[in-house]
């Protein structure tokens, strides 16, 4: 009777499995799915009481779902068993496949564990295959990748006595497919949380977007967005307000343009040398109208963390007003109050620029240069008389001479090697020697009988005059030599490509421009003026050829006839 029922009782236990197991695939959420797996033991199984335990995060389990039993669930649910009391659980018991069972007469030795149990008390066992209260059946449940998840702890089959082999194996089927929906409800879980951090990221990078725009466009100072890379690198691609306000263009038109090709000329240089990633620059900008503006240009990249830097954001700093006041400071400590004329410093510097500490080569007005206090032309000969020097002499093991030579072939001392990278300034040859050079001219000019009308109408005739004198000398050279005050009533002028006779000639044009009548207060007054002129040449230093001139200009002034120097 029993073997013909059997497939009767399977076919029961199939239908019964397929119905819970179709529960597990409709729960909503992994609470719902784990109740459902509680349910489905007691109502798809046949057992009167089931607790889902699941392993946490820190591998311990937690009573997550209980079924079949009020009391049970007050008791157990919530509550934590360590993962060492599982593993000898799961150990201990007998294999029922992937099943394992603990029989009553084996739990003395588990009754010290912390793993949450419910029992009620019953009678002992009156045949062999007799559930017994104390007995304990527990379902792992195990991921695809052979992890535990869980332990399906069942207790009182429905009919009394512990599950046969097809009870067993209802129950591991069961257990691998609460496993797959275990899973799949934490995976769509995780899928949700996901989601709700994507939807709060992408809030939080519209809201971020949105903060960058309108910090963008309504930045007080310029910002501009150029692309990165590429053909169009540099472009404009954005410029917000006060950036198209700052240059008189429209954002339409700026975006036809990069920094450099907005930028001055004289400072396209400074423009290549900024450093995209933090660079920073003060240079000018052309407006609209054709003017320049100064401002501070300050980048910073733009990243792109898939594709790498993408954009070069460039804040724009008006910065006309101090650079204004700079320039005028720098021009104030460069040239003189009085006359706006190059001052004392100034006039050194630029000659000092002109000069380096050793004399020209051979050829360049060599007559008159000396090597370490020796004639140049005595110093070759002392060296065999020939660009080279003589061969028949002793080198050491590097081929350097032992005489004095610097080259490893032969030639003279480093002192008499001309610098190649310096074009040298030289003074053009004196009476019938000059063979048309032309050199540095230093005119040193003094007024005469200025002191006369400072003493006799006032410093402020005297500053009248020295400002009408400095206009004079200024009209009278060309644009690129330079007229300085060096203080008092004493100008210098620098006069480059001149000649000896075309000094000459400048002196006196100079000296004749400052002779007519300088009107002050509606009365008229004259200076005369004394010119002395040297010539800078390497190897001189400034003060030796300001000096000089002065020198020359003070014997030109006691040669003159007194009558003829005295003016006022």
């Amino acid at each position: 009777m029993e073997t013909e029922s059997e497939p009767y009782v399977r076919l029961a236990t199939l239908r019964q499995l397929h119905h819970v197991v179709a529960d597990l695939n409709t729960a909503r959420s992994l609470a719902d799915t784990l109740q459902t797996v509680a349910d489905g033991v007691v109502g798809g199984l046949g057992y009167e009481l089931s607790a889902v335990n699941l392993v946490r995060p820190d591998g311990d389990l937690v009573v997550a779902a209980v079924a079949g039993s009020a009391g049970a669930e007050a008791l157990m649910a919530g509550r934590i068993g360590s993962r060492a009391a599982w593993e000898r659980w799961l150990t201990i018991g007998e294999r029922w496949g992937e099943l394992r069972f603990i029989p009553h007469t084996e739990g003395w030795a588990l009754a010290d564990d912390d793993i949450p149990q419910f029992h009620c008390d019953g009678p002992e066992p009156r045949f062999a295959d007799e559930w017994h209260p104390m007995d304990r059946l527990l379902a792992p449940m195990y991921s695809a990748s052979e992890e535990l998840l869980g332990v399906i702890a069942v207790d009182r089959p429905g009919n009394g006595r512990r599950p046969g082999p097809w009870g067993r194996e209802a129950l591991q089927m069961y257990a691998f497919q609460a496993a797959i929906a275990i899973s799949n409800a934490r995976l769509r879980a995780n899928m949700q949380r996901a989601l709700v951090r994507l939807e709060r990221e992408q809030q939080a990078l519209r809201a971020s977007e949105e903060s960058f725009r309108q910090a963008f466009e309504y930045a007080p100072s310029g910002m501009a967005i150029a692309e990165m890379g590429g053909d169009q690198h540099g472009r404009l691609l954005r410029t917000n307000d006060a950036l198209c306000r700052l240059l008189g263009r429209p954002a339409s038109a700026m975006r036809r343009y990069s920094f450099s090709d907005l930028v001055h000329p004289e400072d396209i240089g400074t423009l290549l040398r900024t450093s995209a990633e933090g660079g920073r620059a003060e240079l000018r900008l052309a407006r609209r109208d054709g003017t320049y503006v100064w401002v501070s240009l300050r980048n910073s990249v733009v990243a792109d963390a898939a594709d790498g830097p993408r954009f070069l954001l460039t804040h724009v700093e008006d910065i006309e007003d101090r650079k204004r006041h700079e320039l005028q400071l720098a021009h104030r400590a460069s040239h003189d109050s009085l006359t706006g004329l190059p001052n004392n410093a100034e006039l050194r510097a630029r000659l000092g620029a002109r000069l380096c500490n050793r004399p020209p080569a051979l050829g360049a007005s060599s007559a008159t240069l000396d090597v370490a206090g020796e004639p140049y032309e005595s110093a070759l000969s002392r060296y065999g008389g020939a660009a080279y020097g003589p061969t028949d002499v002793e080198t050491d093991e590097n081929g350097f001479r032992s005489d004095g030579f610097d080259a490893p072939f032969g030639g003279p001392p480093q002192s008499m090697v001309p610098y190649d990278h310096h074009v040298h300034t030289v003074a053009p040859p004196e009476g019938e020697a000059d063979d048309g050079t032309k050199g540095l001219a230093v005119l040193f000019c003094d007024l005469d009988g200025f002191k006369s009308i400072n003493d006799r109408f006032g410093h402020h005739t005297g500053d009248a005059v020295l400002i009408a004198v400095a206009r004079r000398l200024t009209s009278g050279v060309r644009d690129g030599d330079t007229v300085a005050r060096l203080g008092g009533d004493e100008f210098v002028v620098l006069a480059d490509g001149l000649g000896r006779a075309d000094a000459q000639d400048l002196a006196v044009r100079l000296r004749n421009a400052i002779i007519p009548p300088i009107r002050v207060d509606g009365r008229a007054v004259r200076v005369g003026a004394s010119f002395g002129i040297s010539w800078a040449s390497c190897g001189m230093s400034a003060e030796e050829v300001l000096q000089s001139a002065d020198q020359r200009m003070y014997v030109e002034k006691r040669s003159r006839a007194k009558t003829n120097r005295r003016a006022g």
